[in-house]
């Protein structure tokens, strides 16, 4: 006999039950909405994914709706068992619950022993996941043997991928009757002063294991070919590309990330896809979200309040309500609309361009990784921790990048299709039509020049700039410019 198991809000999918039959507990805690303004639309996809599954277990289902998972946990009168939370709060909660059995993490495909083992072997130098991946795939066996065929027919099948034509929508979320009383709900709400960001609107992301099956199948038929070529392009036209915009239902635990980079794997082997688009989508699951998962236990807790530039400044008011029409450089304003209206964008948007922009102006790491958590879908404490503070602020003295994520204007010209409508010249530091970005790097380089002048790289930029009166009219400019939106 198993005992009855609390699934988590972000361990919806079968992989976190042992057997079709066990008994489960759900506990929906309006609390977790009270604590900090979430995104309305992140709010809407974690009650609709835990009422769903509530609905496919049936009588199987305890589901408790209380202020605090103490009193939930009060009523249930049976021990239980949960599998290793996602948080360091909600693990030091389970332990601290009598009759309540931690199991090891789910949903991962690297254990954390065998992480700290390899971490503790190369402690000589910064942890880096190119290291960590390499490890990864040999441990778990992936891309090492051979594909079937000549290497002239996998060339061949290759250059046949890659979308010449828009690939076909992917299968759409049709809202139900539970999405509908969690609108309703979410409304009342906030009528009894709770508080949300972003606009509400139709759910966009799956609720269901089966609808993210679909989307997942769709995508490794559809965008998979294309994305090695695609993957880092940013667009107006087009925010999706090749991406999945899976990361979601692999954060709600509503996918098992092992066997979708097996199916990636085998989209290669049978020629479907071009290791070029293989090779980046596995990295990002076995590589980075694996690297992300472990670094955050792996890392002492105070690592969210690293600050190794010494960024003080707050979020500006513009940017921490998601005021994307006070904004007039197109890029900025665009992701930002994204942000507001759809709680996502792939990985560039955020890196370069609202990463990109808080680190140049020295705006605080840990609320920046806060606003992160709370604005994205699929925002969670473990995956903004190293992304935000350390590889997009470079907050934590390259723990885990090598170098900060700071650009001008010119690079994201090269990889977007942003600057040809904007009322910015990317190549202008200085003056009316000066791109806040390319303005925004040099102050950022002359400001921190004594931290940054180690890197080789920028110290080549720093020499290329080292203008004094060309140097003092950025840092001037941007000053003026401060938290008002470019």
């Amino acid at each position: 006999m198993f005992r009855r198991r609390w699934l988590l809000a972000d361990q919806l999918g079968p992989h976190f039950l042992d057997d079709p039959d066990q008994q489960v507990l759900l506990v929906e805690i309006r609390d977790l909405f009270r604590r900090r303004p979430m995104h309305r639309q992140k709010a809407h996809l974690i009650l609709s994914a835990l009422r769903h599954r509530a609905a496919e277990l049936g009588d199987r289902a305890l589901v408790l709706r209380t202020d605090t998972f103490r009193e939930a946990l009060a009523q249930v009168g049976e021990p239980l068992e949960v599998c290793h939370p996602h948080s360091r709060a909600a693990l030091r909660f389970a332990r601290s619950v009598p009759e309540l059995t931690v199991l090891p993490p789910r949903g991962f495909v690297t254990s954390q022993a065998d992480f700290a083992a390899w971490a503790d072997r190369t402690r000589r130098g910064p942890l880096r996941m190119a290291d960590f991946y390499r490890h990864a795939r040999r441990r778990h066996d992936v891309l090492t043997a051979p594909a079937g065929g000549t290497a002239a027919a996998r060339r061949t099948r290759a250059e046949d991928h890659g979308p010449p034509s828009p690939p076909p929508a992917p299968p759409p979320i049709v809202e139900d009757d539970i999405d509908a009383r969690v609108r309703r709900d979410l409304d009342r709400w906030a009528a009894d002063g709770v508080r949300f960001v972003g606009r509400d609107g139709p759910r966009r992301h799956p609720a269901t294991h089966a609808e993210a099956q679909a989307r997942l199948a769709h995508f490794l038929s559809h965008r998979l070919p294309g994305y090695g070529r695609y993957a880092d392009v940013m667009s107006v036209d087009d925010p999706l590309l090749a991406h999945s915009a899976l990361s979601s239902s692999f954060n709600l635990g509503l996918l098992d990330p092992e066997p979708a980079i097996r199916a990636a794997e085998q989209a290669w082997r049978t020629g479907a896809a071009p290791r070029t688009a293989v090779e980046p989508f596995i990295r990002g699951l076995l590589g980075w979200r694996e690297f992300l998962w472990q670094l955050y236990w792996y890392f002492e807790p105070p690592y969210r309040g690293a600050n190794w530039l010494a960024a003080t400044e707050p979020l500006p008011q513009w940017f921490a309500e998601l005021d994307a029409d006070a904004v007039e450089a197109r890029c900025l304003a665009d992701v930002l609309a994204a942000v507001r209206d759809r709680a996502w964008t792939h990985h560039n948007p955020r890196l370069l361009v609202l990463g990109n922009y808080a680190l140049q102006r020295g705006w605080r790491p840990s609320e920046l990784a806060d606003w992160f958590q709370r604005c994205f879908v699929d925002g969670t404490d473990w995956v903004m921790n190293a992304t935000v503070v350390g590889m997009s602020q470079y907050a934590d003295l390259a723990r885990v990048d090598t170098r900060p994520y700071a650009v001008g204007g010119t690079d994201i010209d090269e990889i977007s299709d942003y600057c040809a409508g904007c009322r910015y010249v990317p190549e202008r530091a200085l003056g009316d039509l000066a791109c806040p970005y390319t303005g925004g790097f040099e102050s950022f380089l002359h400001r921190n020049r004594d931290r940054l002048v180690a890197d080789p790289r920028l110290a080549a930029e720093l020499d290329s700039r080292d203008d004094p009166e060309h140097r003092e009219a950025v840092l001037a400019q941007e000053e003026k410019r401060g938290g008002t939106p470019p």
